[in-house]
């Protein structure tokens, strides 16, 4: 019998493309104050190009050598700190909201989610999501190595809420990473296909695929009570 549902957070709950959006946006304004030569708006286009092109791990540089200016790394970092610190001007998509209100009478919800913190905090405050979890583990605060796929935030949650595996599902997007541990662990594992995802690959390596897949979040609540 299921009677916890465990969530990720990016592209699981909301688009995280707009997320990402809002920091490039922040950090084209700082970056415009700190160069003096360029708009935000011409650092924000640079950026967004270099991002939605696939480049996301250096974007910054990319979008500094696209305008000549030089640069070292520590203006790349403090332009990082911006984009990771910013408070997100997002918010919670509806079904979302209709699914996490219809489920938490019914289940025990948790959230777990891998991420740089201040950052995935403050994502949780502005998409107003907190007082729907009984257990939240930031796998940050665990220590980096313990990021997805690794066991410990999802046998934290177990500790935490004193439950089983075989009582838990873990709903997630990512199909190389978000459901290794926890089909090792014996959990349900559903897959929210969203059509704004970043993560769009998958791996064929052992007990990478969910169990069940679906293609919007609002599918879930059904999938609930016919397993």
């Amino acid at each position: 019998m299921i009677t916890t549902v465990v969530f990720d957070l990016d592209d699981t709950l909301y688009d995280e493309i707009d997320y990402c959006r809002s920091g490039f946006k922040a950090a084209a304004e700082s970056l415009s104050n700190m160069v003096d030569v360029l708009t935000p708006e011409e650092i924000f286009d640079s950026l967004w190009q270099h991002f939605i092109a696939g480049n996301h791990t250096r974007t910054f540089n990319a979008a500094l050598d696209d305008f000549g200016i030089s640069y070292d790394e520590e203006l790349i970092q403090r332009t990082i700190e911006i984009y990771r610190d910013h408070e997100p001007p997002i918010e919670l998509p509806a079904d979302s909201a209709k699914v996490l209100k219809q489920l938490s009478p019914k289940y025990t919800l948790a959230l777990l989610t891998d991420g740089f913190l201040p950052a995935q905090q403050l994502k949780v405050k502005s998409l107003g999501i907190e007082k729907y979890f009984k257990c939240i583990i930031y796998t940050e605060q665990l220590g980096r190595q313990f990021w997805k796929p690794s066991p410990v935030g999802f046998e934290k949650i177990m500790q935490t809420l004193k439950t089983k595996p075989e009582e838990m599902v873990y709903v997630a997007d990512n199909g190389e990473k978000d459901f290794i541990a926890p089909n090792q662990l014996g959990f349900l594992t559903i897959q929210v296909t969203r059509p704004a995802r970043i993560h769009k690959s998958a791996s064929d390596a052992p007990h990478t695929a969910a169990r069940h897949v679906i293609g919007e979040l609002a599918q879930l609540p059904a999938l609930l009570e016919r397993l």
